[in-house]
């Protein structure tokens, strides 16, 4: 139960006024007026999303702490704003950021932004100064009224000041017998709540007339502190080193006492108003405070052993196998302290030894609770500090290196890597550790489908020593996926089957389970589609026997393709990794289309194109744009289809994906037959080369919608098996002015979906309302006005609307 606001009923009937009038307010006083308890009494009115700001320093990490708050990521690429933006748009929640340390006014660009571009994200924040925006509406938070000289104590300052006394343990104070005292101690206070308290928590130890009255909060503080014994002295200093609420735990482990010691010696600390007991149980210091108790540690060693005590929580807590981790471990509730005290352990040399391990200790837990980019930020931290233990540094940058290319994109890790192989040469097993790098890097190349440098890199880490290693399986699953992707279905059996090869130890089964799924994928190509339903069908249920949910989720994707009666098992999608996600939402969309759901399916498409160039998930975006050409073709949209399979065609040739270049030319031979183009029947003849030279069949879209072939391939298209760039000029010049003719203006540039979303921009819609029209995400409508921005070299949603408005 809230504490009640004693004499701010004017003021909170101001602020309910506000937040029912404007989607932002700012409530504005000094340090200790009680805005944050004024602002919680608001939000617990409806729902709403608490955001503790205290002590962060930089705007960026404000926003961060934002999203935390809204469980919602930016993805690779995108910007902390339009992320925070796309999450508060359509929530009806008020968001709540408080103890706004940093001058306001580097966000408030950003928060009038929010506001401009949402129809209904709703903020409240709490700060020492506004942020002078014109969206802000502030509600200043005064001193309480205290008694003047002729008039009677009573009042809300009197109120506050006797019940604090109460609640303190205190007598009750005779207001006629020490009248004068009292009053000439609230006098001192200025009316501040804060410092209020601060004056009863002491009268209630030593009485009225032993208390000397305070000019400044510090003043205040330091008297309340003087008033502690021993044990709460020197808690009260440890935890003023503490830059973020933590538990007892922890709190415990800092004071050296026992957990129902510490309990005992924080209640104290409470009841004096020098410490907050937040809503989830933790424990947090104002900031001036703060900053006093700071100040107290100048002559003592506390700051030391503040830091030892936290090396030894962390070191205790962090598991010792360093592959395992649960995603509910105890410490992460208090993760930010974690993560402060690996920064500060590899920033001192004596101590980084440490702070390596208890990081590379960790990453296991939060890899597992979806905190990738918390473990990418600590690892990195670690990195940059200077060269750790040789026997642990490779992996440590290894790990940040699979972590950053989960979080910020395919090859955003590859700078780590780089540090790993650094690393590496100092390691007990240079070639080992080389070998494991090797293979990480693989997967980099393949996800983003390069597969020439993901083959040639499996190669390498065969050849440093993973042969015959632990990651063996690993590498060869690798190499067989892409074979598989290349359309080399013979080396792919080979591959596979070598994976199967003997018995597989618990960290090896998922390669296992992956081999087989990658069989079925190969019997699907071959036009086995019973073996491959079945095989696939086998790898989801055996994969969910033993939770392997990430290699069962991917299986899922191939049987949902294959069996139009299977029944997917529920998931979040929005918790799955990229690499997952993105194929599970594609196969939603082929499911759509497939049940005739056409705007939704190519708005689906869209989005996972998007999502897919993002993350530099190039083979995924191959795919993805295949499937949004077959829903706009059958949204009627031939144009933009036709230019949709020119860019899969493109991408897939390059990579190489030959088999998905067949797919494209299969589409573009099916469009350009039924606009009556003579040379179609080519890029059909060219498809089946591709197709007759690997043993594969046409499956899917490719099947369904056949396309008459020509009796030969053009000398220089296919080269080596391959798709040569002369066959891919030769299909754009084919479909170059096969788009509806424009009109001669600026905006014929654009693209239909961009054109479609700068008309309605110019209607004053909003991302989120464009996205509803147009059946794809806010996150898509975003990237089309990037787009379009650049195209016509503009800025602004005004400057769009008003070219629209030229171009009638």
């Amino acid at each position: 139960m809230l504490t009640p606001c004693l004499g701010r009923e004017q003021t909170q009937q101001h602020l309910a006024s506000a937040l029912a009038t404007s989607r932002w307010v700012t409530l504005v006083g000094p340090p200790g007026s009680g805005k944050t308890l004024l602002a919680r009494h608001a939000a617990a009115r409806s729902a709403s999303t608490w955001v503790n700001a205290r002590g962060i320093r930089r705007p960026e990490e404000v926003l961060t702490a934002c999203l935390d708050a809204l469980d919602a990521q930016p993805t690779p690429g995108d910007s902390a704003q339009g992320a925070l933006c796309r999450a508060v748009d359509g929530l009806d929640q008020l968001l709540v950021v408080d103890g706004l340390d940093l001058d306001p006014t580097l966000l408030g660009p950003t928060f009038q932004h929010v506001v401009s571009s949402t129809t209904d994200a709703r903020l409240a924040l709490t700060s020492v100064t506004m942020a002078g925006q014109p969206a802000e509406r502030v509600v200043r938070v005064g001193p309480l009224a205290v008694p003047r000289p002729h008039e009677p104590l009573s009042g809300p300052a009197v109120e506050l000041f006797l019940r604090r006394v109460e609640a303190a343990g205190g007598h009750p104070v005779d207001l006629a017998a020490h009248g004068d005292d009292v009053r000439r101690l609230l006098h001192a206070t200025g009316g501040l709540p804060l410092l209020i308290e601060q004056i009863a928590a002491q009268i209630a130890l030593v009485g009225v007339t032993n208390v000397v009255p305070t000019a400044s909060l510090s003043e205040a503080v330091h008297a309340s502190y003087e008033l502690l014994d021993e044990h709460q002295q020197r808690c009260f200093r440890r935890l003023a080193h503490l830059g973020s609420p933590v538990s007892l735990e922890v709190l415990a482990e800092v004071t050296g006492a026992e957990r129902d010691e510490a309990a005992t010696i924080v209640s104290a600390l409470v009841r004096r108003s020098l410490v907050e007991v937040l809503p989830d149980g933790r424990f947090d210091m104002l900031a001036p405070i703060r900053r006093h108790g700071a100040l107290l540690t100048a002559s003592t060693d506390d700051r030391e052993q503040t830091h030892l005590a936290l090396l030894r929580w962390a070191d205790r807590v962090a598991p010792e196998d360093l592959n395992a981790g649960a995603a509910d471990a105890s410490w992460l509730a208090d993760l930010p302290v974690m993560r402060s005290t690996v920064a500060a352990a590899c920033a001192d040399v004596g101590t980084r030894p440490l702070g390596y391990a208890i990081a590379n200790r960790i990453f296991s837990s939060l890899y597992t609770s979806m905190k990738a980019r918390e473990a990418v930020e600590i690892l990195e931290a670690a990195l940059v500090s200077g060269d750790g233990p040789a026997e642990i540094g490779a992996q440590v940058a290894r790990r940040a290196g699979i972590a950053a290319s989960e979080v910020r994109g395919t090859y955003e890790g590859m700078w780590l890597l780089e540090r790993a192989d650094a690393h590496a040469h100092s390691a007990p097993d240079p070639a080992g550790e080389l070998a494991k790098n090797a293979s990480i890097r693989a997967e980099m190349h393949l996800d983003s489908g390069a597969l020439v440098q993901a083959q040639a890199e499996a190669q390498r880490a065969l050849d440093l020593g993973a042969a015959g290693g632990e990651i063996r399986r690993q590498v060869l699953r690798t190499l067989a996926d892409v074979h598989v992707s290349r359309g080399d279905c013979r080396a792919a059996m080979t591959t596979t089957r070598a994976i199967l090869e003997g018995p597989a130890t618990a960290a090896e089964r998922w390669t296992v389970l992956s081999a087989r799924t990658l069989m079925a994928r190969v019997a699907l190509e071959q036009g086995r589609t019973i073996e491959a339903a079945s095989g696939a069908r086998a790898v989801v249920n055996d994969a969910r026997a033993v939770a392997e949910d990430r290699v069962a989720l991917l299986a899922e994707v191939l049987l949902r393709h294959l069996d139009q009666s299977y029944e997917p098992i529920a998931v979040d999608r929005d918790d799955l990794p990229w690499a997952v996600r993105i194929p599970v939402l594609a196969q939603d969309a082929r499911d759509l289309l497939r049940a005739g759901d056409v705007p939704r399916a190519a708005g689906l498409a869209a989005d996972v194109v998007v999502l897919a160039d993002s993350t530099g998930l190039g083979r995924d975006g191959v795919e993805a744009r295949l499937l949004l050409g077959r829903a706009l073709l059958a949204a009627g949209d031939e144009g933009q289809a036709a230019s949709t399979f020119l860019a899969a065609l493109d991408r897939a040739s390059v990579m190489p994906m030959a088999l998905r270049a067949a797919d494209a030319l299969d589409a573009l031979a099916h469009l350009g037959q039924r606009r009556g183009l003579r040379d179609a029947r080519t890029l059909a003849a060219t498809a089946s080369a591709l197709r007759t030279a690997r043993g594969v069949v046409a499956w899917g879209y490719a099947a369904d919608t056949p396309a008459a072939a020509g009796r030969g391939v053009p000398d220089g298209w296919v080269v080596d098996d391959e798709i040569t760039p002369v066959a891919v000029e030769a299909a754009v010049a084919l479909f170059t002015g096969a788009t509806s003719p424009g009109s001669g203006g600026v905006l014929d540039q654009l693209t239909t979906a961009e054109r479609h979303v700068a008309a309605r921009v110019a209607t004053g819609l909003t991302s989120r309302q464009i996205a509803e029209e147009l059946f794809i995400s806010p996150r898509t409508v975003d990237a089309h006005l990037t787009h379009i921005y650049r195209k016509l070299d503009i800025s602004s949603r005004a400057r769009l609307a008003a070219l629209v408005a030229d171009q009638g």
